[in-house]
C-alpha cells in the first residue's frame, strides 16, 4: 500500500503543482500506521501564489489533505505551532517521505523539522501553568458533584485531556489533540515509563459509568509537580 500511495501522491503534486519545488507525505501513511479510512497528508513548497493555502480532495481511491505553502508561510506556519506546542507542520514536513526535491529544499526543510521537533516547545509561563491548574480544578469540582453519568461524561471527556496537556507541556513536552494526543502520550510514556496513554482514557471511562476515584487520583497525581489543585488565590489580569 505504501509504494502505491507514495506513487499516487508523486503523481498529483506533478499534475496539479508542475512548478513545485518540494513536496512531502506525511501522516499515518508515511508512519506506517494507516487505517482504511486514513488520507495521504501532502505538504507542497510553491516559489509563491496561489500558495499558501489547504485543500481537500478525492484522488483515485484516496482522500486527500493537501498543505501548500511558501517558503515565508511554512515558516510561520511552524512558529504558530511551536507557540501553541502542537508541531503538526513540523511533522508534515520532518517526518516524512519526500515526494520532490528540485533544489534542495525538500531535504532542508525535512531536516529543520526534526530538529524543531527534538528541541521541543517552549516551556509553559507562569500564567499559562497557573490558567491549567485553574481550569483543571474547576473541571476536578465538577467531576466530583457530578449528579449523572451524563455529567460525568461530558465533564470526564474534557478533563482527561486537560490534564493530559498538562503533563505533556509541563514537561516540555509536545502536545496534541484527537489521535494526536494519544500519540504524544505514547511517546511521554516510553521516555519515562508511565502509562498515561491507557490510564487517562481508562478513567475517563470509568468516570462516566459512574466511578470518578481513578480519575481523580490520576489527575491530582499529574497536578502535584506543579502545586496541586489551585482555586483560591487564582488570579488573572485582563489585556
Amino acid at each position: 500500500m505504501l509504494d502505491e500511495a507514495v506513487d499516487l501522491a508523486r503523481q498529483l503534486v506533478k499534475e496539479r503543482y508542475p512548478q513545485a519545488r518540494a513536496a512531502w507525505l506525511g501522516g499515518s501513511v508515511a508512519r506506517g500506521t494507516a487505517t482504511t479510512t486514513s488520507d495521504l497528508d501532502i505538504t507542497v513548497l510553491l516559489p509563491g501564489p496561489p500558495a499558501p493555502l489547504r485543500e481537500s480532495l478525492q484522488y483515485a481511491a484516496w482522500p486527500v489533505e493537501l498543505f501548500v505553502h511558501t517558503e515565508a508561510s511554512l515558516a510561520t506556519y511552524c512558529e504558530k505551532d511551536r507557540q501553541r506546542r502542537q508541531p503538526s507542520m513540523m511533522r508534515l514536513i520532518g517526518e516524512t517521505i519526500i515526494l520532490l526535491d528540485t533544489d534542495g529544499s525538500a531535504t532542508r526543510w525535512q531536516e529543520s523539522g526534526k530538529a524543531q521537533i527534538q528541541a521541543g516547545p517552549p516551556p509553559l509561563t507562569n500564567t499559562e501553568l497557573q490558567l491549567l491548574r485553574y481550569k483543571i480544578t474547576d473541571l476536578l469540582e465538577d467531576l466530583i458533584g457530578a449528579d449523572s453519568n451524563d455529567v460525568r461524561t461530558a465533564v470526564a471527556s474534557i478533563l482527561w485531556q486537560e490534564a493530559a496537556a498538562l503533563l505533556l507541556t509541563g514537561s516540555h513536552h509536545w502536545t496534541g489533540t484527537g489521535k494526536g494526543l494519544l500519540r504524544e502520550l505514547t511517546a511521554y510514556d516510553t521516555k519515562h515509563a508511565t502509562d498515561y496513554v491507557t490510564a487517562l482514557p481508562a478513567a475517563m471511562r470509568a468516570a462516566a459509568n459512574g466511578n470518578p476515584e481513578a480519575l481523580t487520583a490520576t489527575v491530582d497525581a499529574i497536578l502535584t509537580p506543579h502545586g496541586g489543585r489551585l482555586f483560591a488565590g487564582f488570579h488573572l489580569s485582563g489585556n
